[in-house]
């Protein structure tokens, strides 16, 4: 007999929810050996107390696919000997004890093996299909598939959670750097006007006999801290922005004091 389940929506965590599975039956007395592990799949034979068969995992597209194939358990062989009885036969089963001499638990075996190849068993035809009819493995194997999906699904949440809270750490922080961009390329047009009104004032001054080597080199340092600035602006590095425009309006600054010394020294 086959019992078969689903594990909803966990296909992207099939290697976690076979582990977990194992682990948990394992926990639950379950002896678990031929373990065969593939990417997609997994098979392995499964013994609990008296009862024994196979389990195959696969994933089946959103889903994982547990199917239990019953290879022995204890309720099988007490409903084979109501079968048996009515199959064999009283009479047949009475006689096998006179005849040897027997104990009526060896005669019994003897007649159920007659019983058994003649189709004793066909009444368990949708046996597996009746969920009160579940053998107890199968009802521990079904209880376990659930604890694990729950387990995973929180997992699964926990995911969802994080990608949702990621996105909005991103949408947050395209809208911050939105505004210092704004910011930041309002700073740049007025230093480099201020670069440029300097520039202006240092060429006339040298054109007049002014002495503006101290005033030049400090105006040219400034222009080369904007194009910086600009770089890094343009490369979307705002981290480094705001440094090499402060560093630029200092360096006006003091190329303006150089140009008012030189030429208040004439």
């Amino acid at each position: 007999m086959v019992f078969i389940y689903y594990s909803q929506g966990v296909s992207s965590l099939y290697q976690d929810f076979t582990e977990r599975l194992m682990s948990h039956l394992a926990l639950k007395g379950t002896e678990i050996t031929h373990q065969v592990m593939n990417p997609a799949t997994a098979t392995m034979h499964v013994r609990h107390i008296d009862e024994e068969g196979k389990l195959d995992i696969a994933i089946e597209n959103e889903n994982v696919k547990v199917s239990y194939t019953v290879e022995r358990h204890k309720k099988e062989i007490s409903k084979g000997v109501a079968g048996a009885v009515a199959g064999a036969g009283l009479g047949s089963i009475l006689g096998s004890v006179l005849r040897r001499d027997e104990g009526l638990g060896d005669a019994l075996a003897g007649a159920l093996g007659g019983a058994a190849a003649g189709g004793a068993y066909g009444a368990y035809d949708g046996y597996e299909e009746s969920k009160q009819e579940r053998t107890r493995f199968a009802t521990i194997l079904a209880e376990t598939i659930q604890e694990v999906e729950d387990e995973l699904q929180n997992i699964i949440e926990g995911q969802e959670e994080a990608k949702s809270e990621a996105r909005e750490r991103g949408r947050q922080k395209i809208a911050e750097d939105n505004e210092k961009a704004e910011e930041y390329r309002e700073q740049l047009e007025d230093l480099y006007g201020q670069v440029l009104a300097v520039q202006e004032e240092v060429d006339m001054a040298q054109s007049e006999g002014t002495n503006v080597v101290k005033a030049k080199g400090r105006i040219d340092r400034a222009e080369a801290l904007y194009k910086e600035a600009q770089a890094s602006f343009d490369k979307k590095e705002y981290g480094t922005v705001r440094p090499k425009i402060t560093a630029a309006q200092n360096m006006v600054e003091k190329a303006q004091e150089a140009l008012s010394e030189a030429q208040d020294a004439e």
